[in-house]
Parts: C-alpha cells; structure tokens; sequence
C-alpha cells in the first residue's frame, strides 16, 4: 500500500501555518500541525484541508496538540518560539527559545527517530544547534534555515536595482543570520553575468546593507516578524530533502573543519539531498571576505557558549 510522506510543521503560529499551507498546495505530504494551544492548531490545519477541493491538493492536514500524532514524520520542521518584537535582537530571543526548541525537538524526535529535522526558530543557528542535541540526531539530519530567506531577499533587492524577473539572479549569503551574514556580491549574478559589472559600488552597499537589515525591516513595517518569506524558504529545503534533489543551497549546516570551523552551526553553501546535509561546499574567499565569514561565525559562537547544551 502507497504511503505518502509525512511531514510535522510545529508551532501553529503566522509562519508555521503559512509554512503547512505552502507545503500542501505543493502536495509534498501529509502534513500534521502541532501546537501547545488548544484548538489553534486543530482550526488552522481544518481550514487549510477544506481549502483542498478550491486549490486542487489532495493531502490531509491535521491539527494536534499532541506530539504521538506526528509519530513516524519523514521531516519535522520547527518553527515554535517567541517571534521578535520590535527592538528586539535575534539574541534577545536566546535562552528563552533556546528550552522551547530543546522541549519540542526532545518530544518529536522520540516517536520520529529517523526524520531529518529543519530549524527556523530564532536565532537560527544557535536553535539549530540545540535541535541536535536535543534529538541526538547525527549532524547532516539536522538543518537550519537562513541562507534561502536571506538570499532570496538579496536576489530581490539586486533584480529590482537592475530591473530584471528575480529568476535570473543568482545570489547567496553565508554567516549567521542576523547583522554579521555575509551577502557574497562576487558570487552573485544576472544571467551569469557577475552583478558587480552590472551596478555600481554604492548600490550594491546599499543592497547588502539592505539585506543585513531585511527582517527587520518587515519587523518594522508591520510590528511582526516576517512569515510568507520565511515559509517559502522552509519550503524549497523540505522539498530538496523530501524528494532527494541535491539542490546548492545555503543552509544553516555543522561545520566540522570546513572553512577552519569546528562544533557549531552556521550558513555555508551545501548539497541537500535524502540523506539531508549531504555536503558541505567551500568557496574561496577574498581576505576580506574571509574575515567578514570570521566575524560572522563569532556572532554565533557568542551566544552560544550562553548556553549549556
């Protein structure tokens, strides 16, 4: 009997749920939507099915509260935290979301002991790192997401300096995600052709400043955090490891000597695949590139020795 891939989203909240929602009109599985708040996540997933028959998808979601339903999920991705307000820094969000993460991750890998797991929950690369020792998971099976939202806004903001569809524009950040990532402007381009011949210095300053910022700035607008982004990036790397793509591309990945880093978490170019983090690809670096890449892995390293995980 066919089985279809299961796949548990937890944390009912704005980017869970558009998270669940983008993932079954993709039809990438069976989707369970897991939440401490009684009737949230039951609603939420109820009126995400019956949107089914108007969209054309045919997967089942559900809403639970309790983690024996998500048993046997092929990924589980972790969304839960207390989203960041304004004036709040990602850090702010450290030790509390720190034991959310750690509870929630301890509770779904128990009954899902051979899922690959996909952390966004604030900081990213920290909580990434708390996932995996949490579920005792070996390394490539747990991820963070970071690198696809932040370069996707990058790819956004370069296509509208030069006025051309966003699918023409190759672009990817690495580093932590927060205001020490790296936009790599050398290894950006449009239509193959590098963006550093196509826009001027001060534009492209702009442009990677602008990225740096790019979660704030939505924080700012709307007095939320981000959720659509966030979710489509969530998205496109469940759906590499779901279906075995092998895609590139920037993933929250342990660092096990790669670019001289040991025992952490951060954005770095990778393969994912069935397996999950399939790879770890390194690029060269310009000098200043490389002490950019430094000052962006201390950033994550020095919230993480907060911890005691």
């Amino acid at each position: 009997m066919f089985k279809r891939r299961k796949i548990t989203v937890i944390g009912a909240g704005a980017t869970g749920a558009a998270t669940a929602h983008l993932l079954a009109l993709k039809e990438l599985g069976d989707i369970v939507l897991v939440d401490v708040v009684e009737g949230v996540p039951q609603g939420k997933a109820l009126d995400m099915w019956e949107s089914g028959p108007v969209e054309g998808f045919s997967v089942k979601v559900t809403g639970t509260n309790q983690y024996d339903d998500t048993a046997d999920s092929d990924i589980i991705v972790v969304t839960a935290g207390m989203p960041r307000k304004p004036g709040m820094s990602r850090d702010d969000l450290l030790k509390i979301n720190a034991d959310i993460v750690y509870q929630v991750v301890e509770k779904a890998s128990k009954v899902s002991p051979n899922a690959v797991i996909v952390v966004l929950s604030n900081p990213a690369d920290v909580m990434a790192y708390v996932a995996q020792k949490a579920s005792g998971f070996a390394h490539h099976r747990v991820m963070g997401q970071a690198g696809v939202l932040d370069s996707a806004r990058f790819r956004t903001f370069l296509a509208e300096a030069l006025g051309v569809s966003v699918r023409d524009v190759t672009a990817f950040v690495m580093g932590g995600h927060g205001d020490a990532m790296v936009p790599l402007v050398r290894y950006s381009s449009a239509g193959g052709i590098p963006v550093d011949r196509l826009l001027d210095a001060a534009t492209l300053e702009k442009i990677v400043t602008r990225t740096r910022g790019g979660g704030g700035e939505v924080l700012g607008l709307m007095n939320v955090s981000a959720f659509y982004a966030p979710g489509s990036s969530l998205v496109e790397m469940v759906k590499a490891v779901l279906l075995d793509e092998r895609r590139i591309l920037p993933t929250i990945s342990y660092l096990n000597g790669e670019y001289g880093e040991h025992n952490i978490y951060v954005g770095v170019p990778a393969i994912l695949g069935g397996a999950g983090v399939e790879k770890v690809l390194e690029v060269d670096f310009t000098p200043e590139e490389a002490q950019a890449f430094k000052l962006s892995v201390k950033s994550v390293r020095d919230p993480l020795s907060q911890l005691s995980y």
